[in-house]
């Protein structure tokens, strides 16, 4: 499910800072659109263990050919938070990130060189990375895993292209995606798109091989 898609709003994620303006969050979701097959009292009142949800463990690919410029790792995986109760307190930590920097909001990473422009791939599982800095990769090369590290609320990828490799200084560039399917809020069938940025709440999927 497309999250934070600058085909709602730009900038997606509601700031300019760290080249965030045109980035989008992928969550993996079930048939019915659930991040998650359990529900209970943690899931109303509490956080929950990262391994419940779809998202958690899933390899992470890379997006397009180009070489690795930067990687992090060593950030841990933090629990889920589907509650609102436990929504607070961590939206409470929000000004902290900020002050920590990179790693405390992109968590465990990947940035690929793609001819002109940098690909930051976030939220990465820990221990999970499976390149290196100056490695070549090439389209649907495994990266990693999905995790819940920095900035997190569950377990899920965020993808943005910018300008620069320092996410400390990068802006945003727009981007777009090729060959898949896609089926907007309220509709019942899948839509093929050659190219495009799939909608907010969306389910995406690529074109079958």
């Amino acid at each position: 499910m497309a999250q934070n898609s600058p085909a709602r709003r730009v900038p997606s994620h509601g700031i300019d800072l760290f080249g965030q303006r045109h980035a989008i969050d992928f969550v993996a979701v079930d048939d019915r659109g659930r991040t998650a097959g359990i529900r209970d009292w943690r899931t109303l009142l509490a956080s929950e263990p990262p391994e419940r949800f779809y998202a958690f463990g899933r390899p992470i690919l890379a997006p397009a050919y180009g070489t690795v410029v930067a990687v992090h790792d060593g950030e841990v995986d933090h629990e889920g938070r589907r509650s609102q109760l436990a929504l607070v307190p961590y939206a409470l930590t929000q000004a902290s990130r900020l002050r920590e920097g990179v790693s405390a909001l992109a968590g465990n990473h990947v940035i690929i060189r793609v001819r002109d422009v940098f690909v930051a791939i976030a939220h990465l599982r820990a221990g999970s990375l499976q390149v290196a800095v100056g490695d070549d990769v090439t389209t649907g090369q495994p990266l990693a895993e999905c995790g819940n590290s920095g900035n997190s609320t569950e377990p899920h990828v965020h993808l943005q292209v910018m300008d620069s490799e320092d996410l400390s200084v990068a802006r945003g560039v727009p981007m777009a995606f090729r060959n898949y399917r896609e089926k907007q809020r309220g509709e019942k069938q899948f839509a093929s798109r050659q190219s495009g940025m799939p909608g907010e709440g969306a389910i995406v999927e690529p074109f079958e091989r």
